[in-house]
């Protein structure tokens, strides 16, 4: 009983601690989900708070509730002109984009750390996603006015990403673990496996949370309970059929954001604050797994990497996919910039750590703190490059980032 008790203690003083800091933090500019994992590591074993948390069963499974709904409240939140305007260059991005970005940023790990081709391509696989609540978060506080076309694309993209770069660990881990286990053509179904039946369920789980939430007759306030529940069943049911659940939350999220029903801002409402709380709660357990001791030797490596990854494979990328749509360079350089990483990269690595593939730990000791480079780098920078690229407009009574 005292453990639950101290456990529960804990637990609410970091979270209203949490945000208190967060709070303070806009108004100093800091990347708010920075504050989220510096606390993290502060309560861990390396910190003064001295808790030991090694559990990664349970990191991938709060992790993996926590993204869906972060994802499905990014797709709720996008609306019909953002999928009009962006639809394209953000599937380009999230596809196309994921795999230039992983293979020049594990080329240059494997170069320049001498580690295997393979776990080098892993290293590029977790960092390549955008993350969608660092990216919606500093969106959010910019202090000038992002053009629609712009903001579109950066928000759908960190949305879509995630389940290409979840494909690429899951076929790298067992490329890692098991040599030779798949050909182009067993690689080809995967894909479209994962992708396309994540799509299908998404489309046909976000119609049935639509007639749900406008045939069913429900009090108000169990209105956004039963969004929730339907959420992690679609999710769930995703994950067990072998497709890609990420895929299937965001794009059900896109369809119930699209529609209208009763208590629709209720459960909009209630999602965001829940994402708020998945957001915390993730980047908290995330910053609890790292031990600061065990990352020091990480850094001086992981800068040459982030180097690459921010200034050469992002860019290439972005440009490669953007540019024959049409995107300005100016446009193209803006959305390059603020392709932030953030909880996903680091919740990615846990996968290779249950798959057993050698060494895994290094590469979560390398994704923390590439994550703190580009929170630091790119989240600190982006007005000052706005600024350099002539994106955006002054909007007045805009907080910091």
């Amino acid at each position: 009983m005292s453990y639950s008790h101290d456990l529960i203690l804990v637990w609410g003083l970091l979270g209203l601690v949490s945000i208190l800091l967060g709070h303070l933090s806009r108004r100093i500019g800091a990347p708010l989900l920075l504050v989220f994992l510096v606390i993290g590591m502060l309560a861990g074993e390396d910190g003064p708070g001295g808790i030991q948390f090694e559990s990664f069963n349970t990191s991938y499974l709060v992790g993996s509730i926590a993204l869906a709904i972060i994802l499905f409240e990014g797709g709720l939140k996008t609306d019909r002109q953002a999928v009009r305007l962006a639809a394209l260059p953000a599937t380009a991005l999230a596809t196309v984009g994921i795999l230039i970005t992983a293979a020049l940023t594990g080329i240059a790990a494997h170069l320049l750390t001498g580690t295997p081709i393979v776990f080098g391509l892993l290293i590029g696989a977790v960092m390549a996603p955008t993350d969608a609540a660092a990216v919606a978060s500093l969106l959010r506080g910019l202090p000038f006015h992002v053009p629609t076309r712009l903001h579109a694309v950066l928000e759908i993209e960190s949305g879509l990403n995630d389940p290409m770069s979840v494909f690429l660990v899951l076929l790298l881990c067992e490329q890692a673990v098991h040599p030779g286990s798949h050909t182009v053509g067993g690689v080809a179904t995967l894909f479209l496996k994962e992708m396309g039946g994540g799509a299908l369920l998404g489309l046909g789980g976000g119609f049935g949370m639509v007639m749900l939430l406008k045939r069913v007759r429900l009090e108000a306030s169990l209105v956004p309970i039963l969004g929730l529940f339907a959420i992690l069943l679609l999710f769930a049911i995703s994950q067990v059929l072998g497709t890609s659940g990420f895929l299937a939350v965001f794009i059900a999220g896109v369809m119930v954001g699209q529609s209208r029903y009763p208590s629709d801002i209720e459960l909009g409402h209630f999602i965001e604050g829940l994402a708020w709380l998945a957001q915390i709660v993730l980047f908290l357990m995330l910053g609890l797994l790292a031990t600061p001791h065990a990352l020091t030797p990480l850094i001086v490596p992981s800068l040459a990497i982030a180097a690459v990854l921010i200034l050469v494979a992002r860019p290439l990328a972005t440009f490669a996919c953007l540019t024959p749509l049409g995107f300005s360079w100016r446009e193209s350089g803006f959305i390059s910039w603020v392709g932030l990483r953030g909880g996903v990269p680091i919740f990615l690595t846990v996968i290779p750590m249950l798959e057993g593939v050698k060494n895994a730990n290094l590469l979560f000791g390398a994704a923390f703190v590439l994550v703190i480079i580009s929170l630091i780098v790119q989240g600190w920078t982006v007005g000052p490059a706005a600024r350099i690229l002539g994106i955006g407009r002054e909007s007045d009574g805009a907080a910091g980032v």
